[in-house]
């Protein structure tokens, strides 16, 4: 496991599966390592975790899943 800290309250965790964006301590997007692509939460945060999120994603096209996908990723 990688954890890399890019930015003030945003974390970048790498893991085997995925690398998963945390804005704060929550996690709420991700990167599949098995091609599938990327994803985002579908629960409405603040607007910075927005912020975070779209950063992060560099304008990659990511589906929505459920909050608890994210959470049973570790």
């Amino acid at each position: 496991m990688r954890v890399k800290n890019i930015g003030a309250n945003i974390t970048e965790v790498a893991i085997e599966r995925a690398t998963i964006l945390f804005s704060y301590e929550t996690p709420v997007a991700c990167c599949m390592n098995d091609g599938t692509g990327f994803f985002k939460t579908n629960k409405k945060w603040s607007s910075t975790t927005s912020r975070h999120i779209n950063k992060w994603l560099l304008g990659a096209k990511a589906k929505e899943m459920p909050q608890s996908f994210f959470d049973n990723l570790l």
